[in-house]
């Protein structure tokens, strides 16, 4: 198909009927919400998000997406060459079905909504996308809990891609990792309010801040703040507040807590018979971006995987970005990482033609 000069923008909502979790428990009806924007008959490059994340990856000049300085006309992933979709995940609360919605009672899910895997939240991605009329991928990219959804779809569905982008992520969430997210569950779950049936304001604002020291580097903290004060009060005290704050404002507490177990149950090996027979059944190639200082998610722990895939004969590249956000690396600074995205894009057609 022809691609169509006109760049065109969708912010919708799509419903699918009858959803099956791995667990065995059933949705009489899903809803994704989800972005959309690109050439009609362009190749579509299907973005997952993070954690806090949501569909507006791209956004619009008056309120910019969270991915804008990436994916843009012109940008480092061209929408005028490109379409982009992004959905709210499985579990959300920016439209998606999610903890807020209400269950078959007529009451908000919250605490009683189903567990969910990052198997899940790939699966009805894949039917959306079919019911969208999308039947064939470009690439999938996304980075953290992103990363994880890239990282299943290329083994749940290899040959629906040309490509995967595993940014910030490793092929299983660790020990450490598990370990920070229970500190900031067990904010959220001690908060009285959330035994009241009320929105865990406090509890939610302190997970944040415990989220937020691990996403970025000691060196990035002090020389933002270098011990600087403000009425009595450090500097990167007040901007903890502030990140805690306005997180709490804007998200639902019991979807955070479902979103951290999804995390935590993040392992590409689990019922594919071990690590080494899960990497054997990459067909794509992957092309993975690692960030110096990333606490949770080690390049060295990426690159290893990335060898790893080489050696059972699979196509994989790492790349490292040196920068002092650690983890938050992929939300920023693209100038320092775009042109590697825009540059295996371009590869990927050239090949193609």
């Amino acid at each position: 198909m022809e691609v169509g000069k006109i760049i065109s923008y969708q912010s919708e909502t799509i419903s699918i009927p009858n959803f099956i979790l791995e667990s065995g428990e059933q949705f009489e009806e899903v809803n994704l919400a989800y972005e959309r924007i690109g050439p009609e008959g362009a190749p579509v490059i299907l973005v997952c998000h993070a954690l806090t994340g949501d569909q507006f990856t791209v956004g619009t000049e008056k309120n910019p997406g969270w991915w804008r300085g990436l994916i843009n006309e012109g940008g480092y992933i061209d929408t005028r060459s490109y379409q982009v979709i992004t959905f709210n995940v499985l579990g959300g609360c920016d439209g998606s079905t999610g903890p807020g919605a209400l269950g078959r009672d007529g009451k908000p899910y919250r605490h009683r909504f189903p567990a969910l895997t990052v198997r899940d939240l790939v699966e009805v991605q894949f039917v959306a996308l079919h019911m969208l009329g999308i039947n064939h991928l470009k690439a999938v990219i996304g980075g953290s809990l992103g990363g994880m959804q890239v990282l299943e779809f290329g083994l749940m569905y290899p040959e629906f891609m040309e490509a995967i982008f595993p940014i910030a992520v490793t092929p299983q969430f660790s020990d450490y990792a598990i370990a920070f997210n229970h500190i900031a569950k067990q904010a959220i779950l001690q908060d009285p309010a959330l035994e009241k049936g009320e929105h865990p304001k406090q509890g939610l604002s302190l997970a944040r801040m415990i989220g937020m020291i691990t996403y970025r580097s000691d060196d990035l903290f002090c020389k933002r703040f270098a011990r600087g004060e403000i009425d009595g009060g450090y500097d990167v005290e007040l901007y903890l507040n502030y990140q805690g704050e306005k997180l709490a404002n804007r998200f639902n507490a019991h979807s955070y807590l479902k979103l951290l177990d999804v995390m935590n149950r993040h392992d590409i090996s689990r019922d594919r018979g071990g690590y080494q027979k899960a990497i054997s059944q990459y067909r794509v190639p992957i092309f993975a971006l690692g960030f110096k200082k990333d606490l949770l998610y080690p390049p060295t722990e990426l690159n290893r995987f990335v060898v790893d895939v080489q050696e059972v004969g699979g196509y994989a590249e790492f790349y490292e970005v040196d920068t002092m956000y650690g983890h938050d690396g992929f939300l920023v600074e693209f100038e320092k990482w775009g042109l590697i995205i825009q540059e295996k894009l371009a590869s990927l057609t050239a090949k193609a033609v």
